[in-house]
């Protein structure tokens, strides 16, 4: 973004429904991404994941329960947009700006204003199609994505980081730690921007995901692999917005 071509994002107008009454799904949430971005990416339109795709990670009764909700084609597309994410996040950095989030999605069971697991949604598609050896998880949202460890923690290609502590710093300092140590060709972040000073977490500046995010691109370009990254949490919408935007200046470079 910083003098060359707008970083990829996949993103589409049907994320703006308004499918429940949690705070993920708010008026105005996406919007405030939506103005923090203008002219400032290119937006990718997604496909909805098939069914296929879905039930490589969810079990039939776990799906059957999404749509009597009524909220399986939204959520459909939100695992979609993640796949779309990380089909071109093996060639260059990208973002989607999705929603229901899904890191809190396991095979049969989902909170957290989840539904679908829209990462291992994508990451099990990469596998599937031999496009990926082994992924690293950056989950930087307030909460531990239980539904991601609890799908993908052991299937022995993916490592997984939460990062904890009060500080700020070693904070960062664990991340930058375990993006040094990692050699897996496909870096993926579950992007919760709630652990931002102004948002429920109370801990991180905008200009963390900055860092996280060039600390996660100079990793994926040292592995001589991949980067994407997705929405999970972030409520504030006043400050939403840039966080987003901050991210994604780190990743793109």
């Amino acid at each position: 973004m910083k003098g060359g071509r707008p970083m990829k994002v996949v993103y589409s107008e049907e994320y703006k429904q308004v499918y429940s009454y949690d705070p993920a799904s708010n008026p105005g949430r996406i919007e405030s991404i939506e103005f923090a971005l203008a002219g400032k990416v290119d937006y990718v339109e997604p496909r909805p994941a098939t069914e296929e795709e879905i039930r490589a990670v969810h079990t039939p009764n776990h799906i059957a329960q999404v749509r009597r909700e009524g909220v399986y084609d939204i959520a459909a597309l939100a695992a979609g947009g993640a796949i779309r994410a990380a089909e071109i996040g093996r060639s260059e950095p990208c973002f989607a700006v999705i929603r229901p989030p899904g890191h809190h999605a396991s095979s049969d069971s989902a909170w957290g204003f989840c539904y679908f697991n829209n990462m291992a949604i994508a990451l099990t598609s990469l596998k599937r199609q031999n496009k990926l050896q082994k992924a690293f998880i950056l989950d930087f949202d307030l909460h531990v994505g239980d539904g991601n460890i609890n799908i993908l923690g052991k299937t022995g290609y993916v490592t997984i980081l939460n990062p904890g502590g009060l500080d700020r710093n070693e904070y960062l300092k664990t991340v930058a730690n375990a993006l040094e140590k990692t050699d897996a060709d496909m870096i993926a972040i579950s992007a919760g921007f709630d652990n931002h000073e102004a948002d429920w977490g109370g801990l991180l500046a905008t200009e963390d995901y900055t860092t996280m995010g060039r600390l996660v691109r100079e990793a994926a370009l040292r592995n001589q692999g991949g980067c994407f990254g997705i929405l999970e949490g972030g409520y504030n919408h006043a400050v939403l917005g840039k966080n987003v935007l901050a991210f994604i200046e780190g990743l793109s470079g």
